[in-house]
């Protein structure tokens, strides 16, 4: 950035590629963008909700309370049920600097534009026809992630609940507030991940603990 704060990183992992998006902010900056090689990518709302989801099926579009506002599917994809849903084209801004062209699955560039100059990356991933017969079952989520998306929840749960505390002292006001509609949402999401993923029962007990309490 022209802050001198570090904006787009790409390292390797493993025999993957990988493309990382970051805030404008010289220390914890957050993550704003995922762009793998294996084509699963996801961008980020600024506060943190996820906005965009792909992967080698199709993707879909969020808004910020989490509910879906549109999904595709790639031409080349396998889908269980129902016909293949094109991709209309989608532009989004990551912040002032940093934006997000999607045309295609193998045409996702990542742009950055500061002081005149611009730098372009392609991000997107290509799926050959004849891979289809051996596509690979759609990654779930492992143990620590699954776990620190139930910590960051709670997170946001607890700041929630200060603001109601110093909007409302009274404790019998602001102890009866609900939390917003994206955090129930995204509860109950973690919830349904925890009853389909293969993870033990104590860590599945654990996150419903945690993202209960």
């Amino acid at each position: 950035y022209p802050s001198g704060n570090l904006a787009i990183i790409v390292v390797r992992d493993k025999k993957r590629l990988i493309c990382i998006v970051q805030e404008d902010k010289p220390n914890n900056a957050e993550i704003q963008a995922v762009f793998k090689s294996n084509g699963r990518n996801t961008c980020y709302y600024p506060n943190g909700t996820v906005w965009i989801n792909m992967n080698i099926q199709g993707g879909q579009y969020l808004d910020q309370a989490g509910n879906r506002v549109r999904r595709w599917t790639w031409p080349n994809s396998v889908v269980s049920s129902g016909a293949h849903i094109p991709l209309s084209p989608i532009f989004i801004s990551l912040n002032r600097h940093v934006g997000v062209r999607i045309l295609g699955q193998d045409k996702i560039a990542v742009s950055f534009l500061a002081m005149g100059q611009q730098a372009k990356f392609n991000v997107g991933t290509k799926v050959q026809v004849s891979d289809i017969g051996r596509l690979p079952p759609p990654a779930r989520l492992g143990e620590d992630e699954l776990l620190l998306l139930a910590i960051r929840v709670r997170i946001l749960r607890l700041f929630d609940k200060l603001r109601g505390c110093l909007n409302f002292p009274s404790n019998e006001q602001w102890d009866k507030i609900k939390p917003p509609a994206y955090l129930i949402t995204q509860t109950l999401k973690i919830l349904q991940l925890c009853t389909t993923s293969d993870i033990s029962d104590e860590l599945r007990s654990s996150i419903r603990a945690i993202v209960n309490a």
